[in-house]
């Protein structure tokens, strides 16, 4: 069956897969007015409700109001794919500014934070479809190869020595990527059902007293103040919780590049099919190209496998229901079939794309700003599943510091709080930059595959440097 004929039929958009199974929820109420809190959160996705669940956990009699403007969980954490894992944005970056031990705690603190959201999920009775099988991310080149076992080194050296280094056998005999050349693996890591996640959380935070107003956009966050064309809400503290949708803010066009990932979710696999390709352990699958992908076995028996498809639309511009390219459509289904040549007839059921946060260093970040009471957190840059934990739980942090319910604690000190970052280019340099970086990975990993030499492309190392990734 060819990429055309596998997605004639396929379901484009409607947000996302995920929501496709749990259907679109009914509304919240919007704001009808002005109104006052103690902490008035925008964003109803995994940083702003992990957010205020922290707080009301930790001071019940707090006033908390949630501003989304569509539905909790319509961003990216409502289509994501569902890695929920200890990856970073910036840690090596963090590492060179503030010191090798400061960034090694904060990749414990990261390793800690997968086992956090598990727990937590269990304790409100939130059933995400969660399945702790780690991260496998497999070479299928010499170069991935080299690069492969390259990260593994650099990992175990900063403290992750529970990680395992496969070759071509082992990693056959855990999933049978075709050309594999080896893998390396993590406990740290599981799979999940986002939407699963997101809407029992925001469940969650109601049953805890949180005001949830959705259908009501923040046009403009200052001091004390979260403007939306229903009323104000007023509060000491506004942490913006946006990720992606941050562009959407009145004076925030330039500070995270709203990149966009695509991703495709096959039919339900036969068992025969599942026996052709093992993945047993249901382990997040990653790979070392440069323009990567990224796959889960889902709970119902499908591939759900992402990659960057367009990556960015001129403007910052954001899309409404998930909607890509067909084009891309056919190269994810591309990417399946390179990994998986048995499973070349079956279907694409759905496709849809998101954007995810990214700052013009590529690191992630928390802030408050005791002068303003301005706090945000992101810029995960696809790592948001577990990271959002984190940040939310160093957001509590840092507002009962400031609002002298609380002191310094291990995670107010962390590297990536109150790190600053510079804008990105205005347009059309940043959209020009952005299409020609990923125009060349895209080269570099034709380049490799070719070449079968063991040296990364000097193309990606230029992008790199280019795209300040590095």
């Amino acid at each position: 069956m060819s990429s055309s004929d596998a997605t004639a039929s396929t379901v484009n958009g409607g947000v996302s897969f995920w929501y496709a199974q749990a259907g679109i929820p009914a509304p919240r109420e919007p704001l009808t007015g002005d109104t006052t809190a103690d902490v008035v959160i925008v964003g109803g996705g995994y940083t702003g409700l992990w957010t205020a669940y922290y707080l009301k956990k930790a001071d019940p009699s707090l006033r908390i109001v949630v501003l989304e403007q569509r539905f909790c969980g319509y961003g990216a954490s409502g289509r994501n794919g569902g890695w929920l894992y200890n990856g970073i944005a910036g840690r090596d970056r963090y590492a060179r500014l503030h010191g090798r031990d400061a960034a090694m705690r904060l990749q414990r603190a990261m390793n800690d934070t997968v086992a956090e959201v598990v727990r937590v999920a269990a304790d409100e009775g939130v059933d995400a479809g969660i399945h702790r099988g780690g991260v496998l991310e497999v070479a299928r080149t010499p170069a991935q190869l080299a690069r492969l076992k390259a990260f593994h080194a650099h990992e175990v050296a900063f403290g992750e020595d529970d990680r395992e280094l496969y070759g071509a056998r082992e990693t056959a005999e855990r999933i049978r990527v075709a050309g594999a050349v080896g893998s390396a693996w993590t406990p740290h890591g599981a799979r999940l059902n986002p939407v699963r996640l997101v809407t029992g959380l925001a469940d969650v935070v109601e049953r805890l007293g949180v005001t949830v107003h959705e259908l009501t956009p923040v046009t403009e966050i200052r001091p004390r103040h979260a403007v939306t064309p229903y009323g104000t809400v007023r509060a000491p503290h506004v942490l913006r919780c946006t990720e992606g949708f941050t562009a959407n803010l009145k004076g925030q066009k330039r500070t995270w590049l709203p990149m966009n990932s695509s991703m495709i979710a096959t039919e339900p696999l036969t068992a025969e099919q599942w026996a052709s390709i093992g993945w047993d352990g249901r382990e997040t699958l990653g790979d070392m190209a440069h323009a990567y992908m990224y796959a889960q076995r889902t709970d119902d028996g499908r591939i759900a496998l992402g990659g960057r498809g367009v990556p960015y639309r001129f403007g910052s511009r954001t899309d409404n229901d998930g909607r890509t390219q067909p084009e891309t459509i056919e190269a994810l289904h591309e990417i399946l079939v390179g990994f998986f040549p048995s499973l070349a007839g079956v279907r694409v059921a759905h496709a849809w794309s998101g954007v995810l946060g990214v700052p013009r260093d590529w690191c992630a970040t928390v802030t408050l700003d005791r002068s303003t009471g301005l706090g945000w957190a992101g810029g995960y840059v696809g790592s948001g599943v577990a990271t959002a934990n984190l940040a939310a739980r160093t957001l509590r942090d840092l507002v009962r510091r400031d609002s002298g319910q609380g002191g310094e604690t291990e995670l107010t000190s962390l590297p990536w709080v109150n790190h600053r970052v510079r804008k990105w280019e205005p347009e059309p340099f940043r959209w020009a930059g952005v299409q020609g970086m990923y125009a060349t990975y895209r080269t570099a990993d034709r380049r490799e595959t070719a070449s079968l030499r063991a040296e990364s492309s000097r193309l990606a190392r230029w992008a790199d440097r280019v795209a300040g990734r590095h």
